[in-house]
């Protein structure tokens, strides 16, 4: 049968239900013992696994995926030639024995172990390992083919050790604990049985698949590592401080004072293409990248194709690796020791597509330093910096497991991820003092208020006859006649460097031009690859430590928040130094002053309102944390926010807390900064949108100049105007912000068991680690789906209380609704039962002559959102919306405004025949009327993923409406 049918848009037709059917016997009969399946329908995408009833129910409702016409992750064996001209869905595997992803697995490690060589010479041919990798290739192999026990076919030697490795990496076992449990396993099995007695014996038989790593000695000073032509010495030659601690005379082994850890990048590298998993994605950015002006990934930014034109060579070639390199510190010892601090430096690729890229799996530890470096970061990079110049130059030869021949893999950084310390440690511009801004660099408008560093002037971005730009009062007093800040080049940069003085092994001796902000202890490392000065991008703004400090600023000073309040008394005499703003000056009585509330900071009352709304909102598990925690109304201040729970904050929840609680002057800039990051940090960005955004920023920075004291401009203020522009330059921030390593760096974090040494813990876990990343995460089957709506409704009808996993007890029932422009409206009806959908695919009939399955009923919007101002106004406590659902619908947003159901009671529109037009439409109560001002429905396509509000009643009976940011 031709499989045309899944291009077919009619899921209603005959046609499309006899292709499900096929589909469904084909999936039975390639997995017969599987319970579930991969569900390929648009929304689960492969991705995630279903009953295989539960697949043919999603089909009908969502549709397969258009591109999926060989099914190939369902167990269809593909040729060579027809699957290279075949849309590739996703890269996971399909079902298979256990047994045969370990063969796999040796087979990626090793994957000319057993070529016959018969030439030399020829690219296509690979090139023969070597006696002593041959010999763990054997070992590897006895393993893999010996039986657990006599008569065991499910698991043999290798794939058990597999397996155990797997669970007590993923639930953080210790060695201890494992060899507990590996010895009582080892007596369960019968007593011929090959399994290793400890964790020792298991690490030695998965040694073959392990990259290993070294030990370099540093000086305990961070002057210079013991390594190359300093590798004999017993004492550093810069302050002649010793190498090794002092010990017993009767000890034979000394301890170095510090050692530094270093993972070699090449082989790391090398496993990319020596594997069935990756060689082939290694190539996406080149081969499925679509050109357009949306921009997805960081090839679709101008840094990436600047560095294309200017080094044709390399780009010639998609299989060269192009990095980001991420570098920050954590303290492993978590609140026991204060002091330590370990600096962990990662390299990740960027050829990968989106949906592997900033993965785990694909992160590369290169370096781990047991102690904050400083600004000494870079004595700690020279192993980095040498491996990354070879392999710019002459670069590795690696076996292409996808074409089966050798070819020479080159690689170079494209950028570094670091928050704003960081930052400084690693390009040598410190972040500090007048000149903080590493992109305005000396140019940069800066002043001292309020006993710190401020930047102000960002009316320079202003076009030069805007109206802003005559005004003083409302300012800084002054007028603005400068031009924006120039742009710096890398070569530029690096000629300032040149005009330093450097002693050898890199102390400063002079500076031959004091007048630069280069904050350097030791020539910076990165400038000696031969294409760093012409990147475009080298040194990335760490868009969440940005976007956290200025909510810290922002939401500080609007609720006045005592030590976090960028208004204070400084301020407020700066001001009158600054003969501007009179209404905020000190207030005077006799020999008294007072600082009396300002316009832009909540009325106590306002603020009790405000924390009581924010506490009150509920989320989804794993959309952020439970910010009602962090709440103290009676303090009237916020503790414990992390990063990601201020990033939905400032994006979800001020806009809607404080549009009645403050001034519209002041409400307006700062919806418009909250509507800013959040285009700004989306997963795709258009140019044409980074254009405005540019636009927009500036505009808003203004307004913050006219509202807010001089000392409310951090230098995290200022660096929002650069924003923008290196999303031209870089690409989506997501790409390039620290949300992935700081995760990463929880992980690690968790896997320290000996905290004499920590970073000896954390380097051997993640050794353990990389050698099982040839094989899936688990070779388990999924876990047990939980209950979907039906099944809860049907447990509730029959008088159960079915025991839902705790991430899924919350999100079982929510009111969602998000800010976004009205453009169409999609009412979905319930979804049909299993039952139903089986009986639909069975007799073929149509899906709405089975009732509560109509299709979706598409009602375009009669009238386009108001300004954004006005959607967020607010009305009257007593708001009224409207009873009728579908008269709403069409109805712009400031027409329902005053409207409120009479009953609290759901109610359902019906035309003039009483049928339900588009299924059921349930309405529901907003329990923050006064807050919300207005009725807010929102269309349920799936599971809950927004910002929600309590309501019992099921989501997926819900309707909601989408209203403009």
């Amino acid at each position: 049968m031709s499989r045309r049918w899944i291009q077919n848009p009619n899921r209603c037709a005959d046609e499309y239900l006899d292709g499900i059917e096929e589909f469904i016997e084909f999936a039975r009969r390639h997995n017969p013992s599987a319970t579930r399946i991969r569900c390929p329908c648009r929304r689960c995408n492969n991705t995630f696994w279903e009953t295989i009833e539960n697949v043919g129910f999603h089909l009908v409702r969502n549709g397969m995926i258009e591109t999926y016409s060989i099914w190939n992750l369902h167990g269809e064996q593909v040729d060579d030639a027809s699957s290279s001209n075949a849309p590739r869905v996703d890269n996971v595997e399909p079902i298979v024995d256990p047994n045969d992803q370990v063969m796999g697995i040796i087979q990626d490690a090793f994957p000319f172990a057993s070529t016959n060589i018969n030439q030399e010479g020829e690219d296509d041919v690979p090139t023969p390992i070597d006696s002593a990798e041959f010999e763990q290739y054997e070992k590897l192999l006895k393993n893999a083919n010996q039986e657990l026990y006599p008569g065991c076919k499910s698991f043999s030697v290798l794939t058990a050790i597999v397996e155990l490795m797997h669970g007590k990496i993923k639930y953080r076992m210790s060695n201890l604990c494992f060899d507990y449990f590996l010895g009582v396993f080892k007596r369960m099995l019968p007593t011929d049985n090959c399994l290793p007695k400890d964790h020792k014996h298991a690490q030695k038989v998965l040694h073959g698949l392990g990259l290993g790593y070294e030990k370099i000695h540093a000086c305990k000073n961070n002057c210079m590592l013991f390594y190359k032509e300093h590798e004999t010495l017993d004492t550093c030659p810069i302050c002649n401080e010793s190498r090794f601690k002092m010990t017993s005379q009767n000890r034979t082994t000394k301890i170095p004072q510090k050692v530094m850890r270093y993972l070699p990048l090449k082989p790391r590298l090398q496993r990319l293409y020596m594997s069935t998993h990756t060689a082939t994605d290694m190539r996406w950015h080149k081969e499925k990248r679509v050109d357009d002006d949306v921009m997805r990934h960081p090839v679709d930014g101008e840094a990436w194709k600047e560095f294309d034109r200017t080094f044709p060579e390399f780009a010639a070639d998609p299989r060269n690796v192009r990095l980001g390199l991420a570098t920050d510190g954590f303290n492993p010892y978590g609140i026991l020791n204060q002091h330590h601090s370990t600096w962990p430096i990662f390299a990740f690729p960027y050829n990968l597509p989106p949906w592997k890229c900033m993965k785990k799996e694909y992160m590369m530890m290169t370096v781990l330093i047991t102690e904050d470096p400083g600004r000494s970061i870079d004595v700690y990079l020279r192993p980095l910096v040498d491996e990354l110049k070879d392999l710019w130059t002459n670069g590795v030869r690696t076996f292409d497991k996808s074409t089966g021949r050798m070819f020479t893999l080159r690689a170079a950084v494209m950028r570094t991820v670091n928050d704003f310390p960081a930052y400084a440690m690693v390009s040598g511009w410190s972040t500090k003092g007048y000149m903080a801004c590493p992109v305005c660099k000396e140019d940069v408008t800066s002043g001292w208020h309020a006993g710190k560093f401020c930047y102000l002037g960002h009316r320079r971005w202003l076009p030069w006859d805007h109206e802003w730009r005559e005004k003083d009062k409302e300012f800084d007093g002054n007028t603005e006649r400068h031009l924006r800040p120039r742009e710096w080049s890398g070569d530029e940069i690096l000629e300032q460097l040149n005009r330093l003085d450097f002693a050898p092994f890199g102390k400063t001796v002079s500076r031959t031009r004091p007048s630069t902000h280069l904050n350097w202890t030791h020539k910076p490392m990165f400038f000696e690859l031969p294409y760093w000065s012409k990147l475009k991008l080298r040194h990335n703004l760490d868009v969440m430590h940005v976007e956290k400090n200025v909510f810290d600023t922002l939401v500080g000073t609007i609720l006045d928040i005592e030590g976090k309040t960028k208004d204070t008394i400084k301020a407020r005499l700066d001001l009158e130094r600054m003969g501007i703003r009179r209404g905020l000056w000190m207030n005077r009585d006799s020999d008294k002053a007072r600082r009396d509330l300002a316009f832009f900071s909540m009325k106590p009352n306002d603020k009790k309102e405000f924390l009581k709304f924010v506490s009150s909102v509920k989320f989804p598990d794993g959309y952020a944390s439970n910010i009602a925690r962090c709440v103290n109304v009676d303090g009237g201040k916020f503790t414990g926010l992390k990063s990601h729970d201020c990033h939905v904050f400032m994006q979800r929840l001020l806009p809607v807390g404080i549009r009645h609680l403050l001034p519209e002057d002041v409400v307006k800039p700062i919806i418009l900064l909250s509507r800013f990051f959040s285009q700004l940090t989306a997963k795709t960005l258009r140019r044409t949108d980074m254009f405005q955004l540019r636009h927009d920023i500036v505009q808003v920075l203004c307004k913050f100049e006219m509202i807010f004291p001089p000392a409310f401009f951090t230098s995290m203020m200022h660096v929002m105007v650069h924003l923008p522009e290196e999303a031209l330059l870089a690409g989506p921030v997501n790409y390039r912000w620290m949300y992935p390593i700081e995760r990463l760096l929880g992980e690690l974090k968790k896997s320290v068991r000996n905290r004499a040494k920590p970073e000896g813990s954390i380097v051997e876990a993640w050794v353990q680690y990389e050698s099982l990343t040839f094989s899936p995460s688990s070779l388990s089957p999924p876990p047990p789906l939980p209950p979907t709506p039906v099944e809860l409704d049907r447990a509730r009808d029959e008088g159960g209380t079915p025991e839902l996993p705790r991430r899924h007890r919350r999100a079982s029932s929510r009111v969602f609704f998000s800010f976004d422009r009205i453009s169409s409206v999609v009412i979905l009806p319930p979804p049909a039962t299993n039952s139903a959908t089986s009986d639909l695919i069975t007799r073929r009939r149509a899906v709405t002559t089975t009732q509560g399955s109509e299709p979706p009923t598409q009602l375009t919007a009669a009238a386009t959102a108001p300004a954004l101002m006005d959607h967020l106004a607010v009305g009257p406590a007593g708001s009224q919306a409207p009873a009728s659902s579908a008269s709403s619908v069409a109805q712009p947003v400031s027409a329902r405004r005053r409207h409120r159901p009479a009953s609290t009671t759901d109610a359902t529109s019906t035309d003039a025949s009483g049928s339900q037009p588009g299924g059921t439409i349930s309405w529901i109560k907003m329990i923050h009327t006064r807050v919300l001002g207005l009725h807010l429905p929102k269309p349920i396509l799936g599971p809950p993923s927004t910002l929600c509000m309590h309501h019992n009643y099921p989501w997926w009976k819900r309707t909601s409406q989408l209203v403009e940011r």
